[in-house]
C-alpha cells in the first residue's frame, strides 16, 4: 500500500524525518510510534500530500490511486464553526456527491448508519461546537467510516479520551482491518499498541525499528530511540548519506 524511498520530511529545509525507507503492505494495522518531536505527525502528513518530501518520495499502490482518510489531530478543528454534527459527518462523502452536491434520501440514511456506529444516533442537529472531546472524535470517525477509504491515516486518535470511548474506537479499527483497510495510527499508549496493533514503527527523526509489535516495542529500542530524539539538532540541514554508510 505504501512504499518510502529513502524518505526525509520536514519544515523550511530542516527536516523532521530522514531517510526512511519501508514498504507498509496493504491491510496493514500499524502504530506509529516514538518520543514526542520523533517525526510521527511529519510522517502523515507527507503521506497523505501535505508535506513534500525533501528528498526521496513515497508511492501509494496502486500507481498512486489509492483512496486516502486523514484524520489530524483534535486541535485543527475549528469548533466555532457553525456546523451540525450531521453537516460534518456527511462531509465524509465529499468523494461521491461533490462540493455542491445534494444529499439524496440513501446518503441522509447512510449518514444516519455512520453515526448509530459511532453511538451518536440522536445528535444529528447538535451543534459541533457542543460535544464533549470523545462525542467529537466519535463523530470524526463516522465521517471516516463515510470516506469508505483504503487507506487512513489517524494523529493520535485515542488522546485525551476516556476508556469506553478508546475501547469503542478500537473495534472500529479492527473492524476496518477485517475489511481490508490499511491504518496507520499515531499512538503514545504502548499497552494499547501492544494489546491491538499487530506492527508498528518506531520513529526518532529516522527509522529505528519496524516489523511485529512484540519485536519493535522491547526496552533497549524505546531507550535508543529516546537516545536518538534527544540527540537531534533541530536546525540542522538536510543530510545526505554516502553510499558506503546507505549500505
Amino acid at each position: 500500500m505504501i512504499r518510502c524511498d529513502d524518505l526525509t520530511l520536514g519544515y523550511d529545509r530542516h527536516p523532521a524525518v530522514h531517510h526512511l525507507s519501508t514498504v507498509i503492505p496493504a491491510g496493514t494495522l500499524l502504530a506509529v510510534v516514538g518520543p514526542n518531536g520523533a517525526g510521527k505527525s511529519t510522517l502523515l502528513k507527507g503521506i497523505a500530500g501535505e508535506l513534500r518530501p525533501l528528498g526521496g518520495r513515497i508511492a501509494l499502490d496502486p500507481g498512486g490511486r489509492a483512496t486516502l482518510a486523514y484524520l489530524p489531530q483534535r486541535g485543527d478543528l475549528d469548533l466555532s464553526f457553525p456546523v451540525s454534527v450531521f453537516e460534518m459527518v456527511a462531509m465524509g462523502l465529499w468523494r461521491e456527491i461533490g462540493a455542491f452536491g445534494r444529499l439524496t434520501a440513501a446518503h441522509h440514511e447512510r449518514v444516519r448508519a455512520a453515526l448509530a456506529a459511532v453511538g451518536l444516533s440522536g445528535f444529528e442537529a447538535r451543534p459541533l461546537g457542543s460535544l464533549s472531546g470523545g462525542q467529537l472524535q466519535r463523530a470524526r470517525f463516522a465521517r471516516l467510516i463515510l470516506q469508505d477509504a483504503a487507506l487512513i491515516l489517524l494523529d493520535e486518535p485515542f488522546a485525551a479520551l476516556d476508556a469506553r470511548t478508546v475501547a469503542d474506537l478500537t473495534r472500529i479499527l479492527l473492524d476496518w482491518q477485517r475489511e481490508g483497510r490499511t491504518i496507520l495510527a499515531v499512538v503514545h499508549d504502548l499497552d494499547l499498541v501492544r494489546r491491538h496493533f499487530p506492527a508498528c514503527l518506531l520513529l526518532a527523526r529516522e527509522p529505528v525499528a519496524f516489523g511485529p509489535t512484540a519485536q519493535v516495542l522491547t526496552e533497549p529500542l524505546l531507550e535508543r530511540a529516546r537516545a536518538l530524539s534527544e540527540a537531534f539538532d533541530d536546525s540542522a540541514a538536510v543530510c545526505h548519506r554516502a553510499e558506503d554508510a546507505h549500505a
